[in-house]
Order: C-alpha cells, then sequence, then structure tokens
C-alpha cells in the first residue's frame, strides 16, 4: 500500500470520470492510489455525497480535483477532514452558499453556450459545440468527448453550493488562457480570491486532456506539500 496522497477526481459537464485518462496513469506510475468519481449531475449534494463515499477507500489524506462544475462539487465536498489539499482545473469555486451561476455571470457569457440544447430537461452540447469545449485535442478525441459527455438538469447552476473548501485547505489552480468555456478571467479572479498557488497554461478547457504532463505536476506538488506537512 502506498504511502502517498490518495487522488480523487470530480468531473464536470460534459464529461464523465474518463476525462481524466490521460493524467491517471502518470499518477499511477509514480505509485498514487487514484479514484476517478462519476457524478449524476442532478444536484451539487448529491455530487459532493458521492465523492465524499470515495474518501472511504482512500489510503491515506486525499488531493481533491475538480474540473469546471467539478471545482463547485470539491468546493462542497473537500470541507470533509479526510482533504488535505485542493486542485482546480478551470474549475468553478462558489462561495459558501452561493450558486454556481453568481461568479459566472460576472463575465460575459462565452462561445460555448451558442451550442448547447435542452433535450427532456438536461443541457447538452451539440457536435458544433466541441471545438468551442475541448478545440486543441485531435478531431477523434473530439468525437470522444461528445461521446461520453454526461449532461446536467438545467437548474444545476442555480443551486446553492454549502460550504466553501478552498477556505480552509491548500488550493491550486490551474487556468486555461485559450478556454472558451469558462472565461479565463473569471479564472483568474476565482484563483485570486482563493489565494491559490496558479498554474497559466495555454488550452481550451480541458488541460487534462491536452496537456495532461502539465496537470499531473501541478497534483504531484499538492501532495508532495501534503507529505512535507505530515513529516514536519
Amino acid at each position: 500500500m502506498s504511502d502517498k496522497p490518495t487522488v480523487v477526481f470530480a468531473h464536470g459537464l460534459w464529461a464523465d470520470g474518463s476525462c481524466y485518462s490521460k493524467v491517471i496513469p502518470l499518477l499511477l506510475a509514480d505509485g498514487f492510489q487514484v479514484i476517478s468519481t462519476q457524478n449524476h449531475l442532478n444536484t451539487v449534494a448529491d455530487d459532493a455525497a458521492a465523492v465524499r463515499t470515495s474518501f472511504a477507500r482512500a489510503n491515506g489524506p486525499v488531493v481533491l480535483v475538480g474540473h469546471s462544475y467539478g471545482g463547485t462539487v470539491i468546493t462542497a465536498a473537500g470541507t470533509d477532514k479526510r482533504v488535505a489539499a485542493l486542485v482546480y482545473v478551470c474549475a468553478f469555486a462558489p462561495e459558501d452558499g452561493d450558486t454556481t451561476l453568481v461568479d459566472q455571470d460576472k463575465y460575459p457569457a462565452t462561445p460555448i453556450f451558442q451550442h448547447i440544447e435542452v433535450v427532456e430537461g438536461r443541457i447538452w452540447l451539440r457536435p458544433s459545440g466541441v471545438p468551442e469545449f475541448a478545440g486543441d485535442l485531435t478531431e477523434a478525441e473530439q468525437q470522444l468527448v461528445w461521446a461520453t459527455q454526461m449532461a446536467p438538469l438545467a437548474d444545476l447552476f442555480g443551486q446553492p453550493v454549502p460550504g466553501a473548501a478552498w477556505k480552509l485547505k491548500p488550493t491550486s489552480y490551474i487556468v486555461g488562457s485559450e478556454d472558451r468555456t469558462i472565461q479565463p478571467e473569471l479564472q483568474r479572479f476565482l484563483a485570486k480570491r482563493m489565494n491559490a498557488k496558479v498554474t497559466e497554461v495555454a488550452s481550451s478547457h480541458v488541460p487534462m486532456l491536452s496537456q495532461p504532463r502539465r496537470v499531473y505536476e501541478v497534483i504531484r506538488d499538492a501532495a508532495a506539500n501534503i507529505e512535507r506537512r505530515l513529516a514536519s
């Protein structure tokens, strides 16, 4: 059994747990235990609970990683005492009690919103929107992104978020400077508000797929800081 922290992932909209498939092997090769959770995208409370359930399988302290709406999820779930560090990847990070929309609405809408549709109460990404979401991936990879997407209930971003783990835990933030899904300026604002350690990459909304080694390095650094604190 590894004595390293366990890395737990939470995904966002129009994705599933496999969106970390390029980062996971790098972490496994480095001796980390890794858990990639699956969120139903019905309620913030249910998604946070699903992530917390995974902590019981962790070998030790948790580095909790959230992408996009997954940042909202880890903001709520990360208040758990088993979480020792947070990593946000092009992600939302609401204030305690706010909705995800509160921060999103502070900035102009991104191009992605011209390419969504509501079907049976869920918001789906049209094929035409994938280049806005993951434009630095190959065409074949973009097709896979569209095929494996999970769609949220239409009111998900309007639900209050209980807790703000980033006020309590060491936090890192990866900004995607070419992101056309969450405004890069919003990402920088959130990172500054949480006093996060910031890494900026020239990527679309999915740096874990387009630049997985950079994302791995940020997670590895967060884990190393936990190990240093435990050893001191």
